[in-house]
């Protein structure tokens, strides 16, 4: 896989501007991840829309699609805070766009979300992340979205815990991290 064949993956929307893949700095070899920039947002959004979870062209692979965190030239919004729920019992057709959009038509601070997925299937934990950029927004969510239906699943929904330094994986409460 190269940015060629990634590009040519997305050539039908005719608005991929670049495409990054990144590599390892002492093998050269992929990390599995990279950057997709297209003309406009709404070339991206009907990208993630149409291709996220659906296999690549040749390879036994999903899509995984997220928007970047933010792009080259832009910083981060307000004190960079961010407040960070725990989403389980997802349906395993839901997206970090359809998640977002979800939250978002409920709290506008919200910075999105982040499925979580096992690395070689590509395929839903079944539990996600939902970042806000306010607190009080944060702790309503988590009440009023609790057992709502989204997809075919009512969530569960609780605060995220903290990032520990050990080998079991947690995830922050109030940090930023990095989409794949």
């Amino acid at each position: 896989m190269d940015e060629t064949y990634v590009s040519g993956c997305f050539a039908l929307s005719r608005e991929v501007i670049s495409v990054k893949l990144i590599r390892n700095k002492q093998t050269c070899q992929l990390e599995g991840y990279g950057f997709i920039e297209f003309a406009s947002c709404a070339a991206t959004e009907r990208v993630l829309r149409t291709y996220n979870g659906t296999m690549m062209p040749n390879i036994e692979q999903p899509f995984r699609l997220n928007w970047a965190s933010f792009g080259a030239g832009e910083g981060r919004e307000g004190d960079g805070s961010d407040y960070t729920i725990f989403v389980s019992d997802l349906a395993s057709d839901v997206s970090d766009f359809m998640l977002q959009e979800i939250f978002r038509s409920h709290y506008p601070s919200v910075k999105g979300a982040k499925v979580v997925t096992n690395r070689t299937t590509g395929r839903s934990k079944g539990y996600d992340f939902v970042r806000f950029g306010d607190v009080n927004e944060q702790i309503r969510a988590m009440t009023e979205m609790n057992w709502m239906l989204c997809s075919t699943r009512a969530m569960r929904i609780g605060p995220a815990t903290t990032k520990k330094t050990g080998g079991d994986q947690q995830y922050p409460t109030k940090a930023s991290y990095q989409t794949t």
